[in-house]
């Protein structure tokens, strides 16, 4: 059984609906990701909390699977301060060194349940060595699609977690066609970070523990990097569902941070528009030591947008320059990033006037230092 509830899938721009036991990972109308609607199994009770598995699975009130048997011991990752006004989760601590995990887990989850044929994914390296540990631990055949440009740290890893590796040539919009593709065989579940909605409902869970570490309240802001816009859309569900429950009095503004060089959604926020302006399919991301976000079509673009501005956020862009001496001034405190993991604190560390806590995302043993 998936839960004891009525879950489906709902498209957000149309309203066409699936169940969630079929293998249809887009909207078959336009094509687009699917949203969740499920009943939470009843409100959150802080109290109910200690003794409870030490993993996100401790919130299973408010997610949509329950009763796992995939799980790694994913998150509960430590909550340490940086400055007098700056946090930092240590997510780069998951069973495979970054935030994926959280929504990985429900991904192979899911599939379990579904027994499909095959389980496919697209990444541009740390949700495909994520989907590939799950789906090992599930016992699922898995593909992983990766842009050729992928780190070898991470394409190790992958192989050895069993999961069969396909180089796609070009960048990561590319990659993501070639996995799409793939997905619309028959008996085919799509591990997809972007489209399938169970992935934002794992990601959702860092700020539950947010919630719960800093004693029933949340920080002034919450910055996290931006390409597909996983996190940042997990943050903006878990606002609205404590706010809705009572648990917290007024939601935190979402900082999204982009590379300057790949900064669609921050252009597109600052001249105020709903969505990204159209554009030629294919249309590639410049080099940037920001990997992990260098989307230049985000399918969520629309949802993304709404979400930081709903929260009185808005969008940095940080250079490669600061990039690289984020990378180094968090090693000399002692934690050592992945160059996309570092663009939050190289945004916002030298905030003085409101607490915000940055995601530390990915191990540096992932890409090594910036060059």
């Amino acid at each position: 059984m998936l839960a004891a509830m009525t879950t489906t899938y709902r498209c957000p721009q149309d309203g066409t609906r699936a169940d969630v036991t079929s293998l249809t990972w887009c909207c078959p109308v336009c094509r687009g990701p699917w949203d969740l609607d499920f009943e939470s199994a009843g409100p959150l009770r802080a109290g109910e909390l200690p003794g409870r598995v030490n993993s996100l699975w401790r919130y299973e009130e408010v997610l949509p699977l329950s009763s796992p048997t995939t799980t790694l011991g994913e998150g509960r990752t430590p909550l340490v301060p940086l400055t007098g006004t700056v946090s930092a989760k240590l997510d780069f601590l998951m069973p495979t060194l970054s935030f994926k995990d959280r929504g990985a887990v429900m991904l192979a989850e899911l599939a379990r349940r579904l027994a499909p044929e095959r389980v496919v994914a697209d990444s541009s390296g740390n949700a495909g060595t994520a989907v590939a540990a799950y789906c090992a631990r599930a016992a699922l055949p898995c593909t992983v699609y990766v842009p050729a440009g992928t780190s070898p740290k991470k394409t190790e890893q992958i192989r050895a977690h069993g999961a069969r590796l396909e180089v796609v040539p070009g960048d990561r919009e590319a990659t993501a066609r070639a996995a799409r593709a793939a997905a619309d065989a028959p008996g085919t579940f799509y591990a997809s970070h972007v489209f399938n909605p169970y992935f934002l409902h794992g990601t959702k869970t860092y700020v539950y523990e947010l919630w719960e570490d800093l004693g029933g309240r949340l920080p002034d802001a919450i910055a996290v990097p931006v390409g597909n816009g996983t996190l940042l859309l997990g943050a903006a569900l878990a606002t609205a569902e404590l706010l809705a429950q009572g648990l917290i009095d007024t939601r935190p503004a979402l900082i999204a941070v982009q590379a300057e060089k790949v900064s669609p959604l921050a252009a597109a926020f600052h001249a105020g528009a709903d969505d990204l302006p159209g554009a030629p399919a294919g249309i590639t991301a410049s080099p940037t030591l920001a990997e992990g976000i260098a989307i230049p079509r985000p399918p969520r673009a629309r949802a993304i947008l709404a979400a930081v501005r709903e929260s009185g956020g808005t969008f940095l862009t940080v250079t490669e320059d600061r990039i690289r001496t984020a990378q180094l001034d968090l090693a000399a405190r002692g934690f050592y990033v992945e160059t996309t993991g570092v663009a939050c604190w190289a945004a916002v560390g030298g905030w003085t006037d409101r607490s915000v806590v940055v995601p530390l995302c990915g191990a540096g043993l992932k890409t090594g230092l910036a060059a």
